[in-house]
């Protein structure tokens, strides 16, 4: 049975009558990479703040580590690196100078951690340059470092990829699951960028206006997700009526640009194309898909007519 490095227990947040978080039960096992999913304002930065005493609940409680106890819970904090309100980067200061502050802080003894950190992150060639010069990539990377002095057990991240360009997305989802696999380092991350988090989470959490909606592994979702055959020919509507007549129980999805989605009997695709061929129709694309992260989180929380304006 695997440890749960974090839990909380009808976990729930209000300010004045807005409720940030509402009851929620979350539970995240030691070695996982937890893809945090919600708009803005369904209550990801807050559940962040509470786990790493940077806000309080208004009621129910948390457990880190298996703690339960306030004060326990106050050391067990210390097993945890967070990008969540970053301290500010001194800009006339290397990244061996701000890690240096860091460090004195934290109380870590060698400084050979230091070099060791900054070598993880990619930024041990960057000398004396201030950081106040590092481009907004070298600044996250730098914010990360900064998380990771220690070697933290868990590991929080608030939109790291937040003004990243793609090469440097592409290059800390490598690096978060590196230290996963080879630090065994459990990770916490919360992403607009669904797409890059299907890529990179073992685990997820969808939370809405609150609410937890469902915590699921990446096989679940993969199952989840609806199959189809993407299929494409010369006369869709012809194609949509011999499929109705020949396969009574298919569901079929028409697309403005004529392209027909067929839900079911996905596992047939020869049956399908024969059958399509054999009515004289022509065929320009066939091949099985699938919902990505986006689509089917739309669907759980129940389309997009949702305010996305506000951020918690």
């Amino acid at each position: 049975m695997s440890i749960c490095v974090l839990r909380t227990n009808q976990l729930s947040k209000e300010y004045g009558e807005h409720s940030a978080l509402d009851r929620v039960d979350l539970s995240i096992h030691k070695g996982s990479i937890y893809g945090f999913i919600g708009q803005n304002g369904a209550g990801k930065s807050t559940l962040m703040r509470i786990v790493t005493g940077l806000a309080f609940p208004t009621s129910g409680s948390i457990e880190l580590f298996g703690e339960s106890d306030a004060k326990r819970i106050v050391r067990a904090r210390v097993r945890i690196g967070t990008t969540i309100e970053s301290p500010a980067l001194f800009p006339s200061m290397s990244a061996y100078e701000n890690m240096e502050v860091q460090r004195l802080q934290k109380g870590i003894r060698e400084k050979e951690a230091i070099y060791q950190t900054l070598e993880i992150v990619g930024l041990q060639g960057t000398g004396k340059k201030p950081a106040g010069d590092f481009s907004l990539g070298m600044k996250q990377r730098l914010d990360l470092a900064i998380a990771l002095l220690g070697q933290p057990e868990l590991l929080i991240l608030d939109e790291p990829t937040n003004g990243l360009d793609p090469m440097s997305v592409m290059g800390l989802r490598e690096l978060l699951k590196k230290l996963n696999r080879e630090c065994g380092m459990t990770i916490l991350i919360s992403s607009h960028i669904l797409s890059e988090l299907h890529l990179l989470a073992t685990h997820y959490g969808i939370i809405h206006q609150g609410k937890l909606l469902e915590q699921l592994t990446v096989e679940e979702l993969n199952k989840k997700c609806r199959q189809y055959l993407h299929i494409k020919v010369n006369e869709p509507v012809h194609a949509a009526e011999v499929i109705g007549r020949e396969l009574p129980a298919a569901e079929i999805e028409a697309m403005p640009d004529g392209i027909i989605r067929l839900f079911r009997y996905t596992e047939h695709p020869g049956k399908i194309s024969s059958m399509l061929a054999a009515a004289g129709l022509e065929i320009e694309q066939f091949m099985p898909m699938g919902e990505h992260l986006e689509s089917y989180f739309v669907r759980r929380i129940g389309g997009m007519g949702h305010d996305q304006s506000n951020s918690v």
